[in-house]
């Protein structure tokens, strides 16, 4: 099980996998995607304090597949996720290493009726002023915030986009989606500013020859990740003192929510968000650019 190879022993990974091969019969592709998906929960799981698998509750099992969603993974690869969990813990609980299973009542991506929570427009302004101007990274994290709300981008697009990605003087975003699809964005004038101060102010402080070209970078000078920009969101959130789960599934959620609320096209919202999430009846319509830019500058409240 190389995926496993540097996690504790405490996890009991490497006797999983002997249990799948020799009791369960599996074959070594299903056994390597276990490994795969388990070396992730572990991953997710010690950086939230768990040192071992009877520490883990179902809530924060509840947080990883939420996790798996907000980073963009298809349904039938969460699935696998919750499966390869389920499966992880049943053998725990049968080898007497955990008292109880935590997955009893996680749910799977087919189960999900719920959309996640919306931040009103007074919480969203709590939290996009939540980064402090006496805080090393206070720019960037603001841009960051604003420009996942004015945009509704996908963690995984947030932090994918390039420095050239942002077209200022026509207020729209070059956003890759799943599939590498690419989409143009409008972007509010507020958003456009505090990316802009970012980009002036602090960016080149950070760039040390390894920023590829992209937009958000860490305190190293490396391109932000999917788990950094997750931490930027819930630390700002924090910071607001909001009480809701705040995710950057739930910006995305709260951009078109807010939309829709405010009268725009679903249409339109769809287009701007990439896919037909809102909607399951209806298909992805192509809508003209200029008639997104206007739903976006008439309905969006930081436009």
């Amino acid at each position: 099980m190389s995926a496993a190879d540097a996690i504790p022993a405490a996890f009991r990974l490497d006797a999983f996998a002997a249990f799948l091969t020799l009791e369960r019969g599996a074959s070594r592709n299903t056994v390597a995607a276990y490994a795969r998906d388990l070396a992730h929960l572990v991953e997710f799981l010690r950086a939230r304090g768990a040192a071992a698998p009877e520490q883990a509750t179902t809530a924060q099992l509840r947080d990883f597949v939420f996790h798996l969603k907000d980073l963009g993974l298809a349904a039938t690869s969460i699935r696998r996720h919750v499966s390869s969990t389920r499966s992880y813990f049943r053998f725990l609980v049968g080898e007497g290493a955990v008292l109880r299973d935590p997955t009893e009542r996680l749910a799977s991506p087919k189960q999900w009726r719920t959309l996640p929570s919306v931040l009103t427009t007074a919480e969203m302004e709590r939290l996009l002023a939540a980064p402090h101007a006496d805080q090393p990274l206070a720019w960037r994290d603001r841009a960051l915030l604003e420009f996942a709300y004015a945009t509704g981008a996908r963690v995984s697009e947030l932090v994918g986009i390039g420095v050239s990605d942002v077209l200022y003087d026509e207020g729209l975003a070059r956003l890759f989606g799943k599939g590498n699809k690419e989409r143009l964005v409008p972007v509010g004038r507020r958003a456009l500013g505090a990316v802009a101060l970012y980009v002036r102010e602090t960016r080149p402080r950070l760039e040390q020859g390894r920023g590829q070209g992209r937009l958000f970078l860490n305190a190293r000078g490396a391109p932000l990740s999917r788990v950094g920009a997750w931490g930027i969101i819930k630390r700002s959130a924090r910071a607001a003192g909001l009480t809701k789960r705040v995710t950057p599934h739930t910006l995305r959620h709260t951009f078109a929510t807010h939309l829709l609320e405010g009268g725009a096209d679903l249409r339109a919202v769809q287009e701007m968000l990439g896919h037909a999430d809102l909607s399951t009846t209806q298909l992805y319509t192509k809508v003209d650019r200029e008639y997104l830019r206007s739903v976006h500058r008439s309905y969006h409240p930081r436009a």
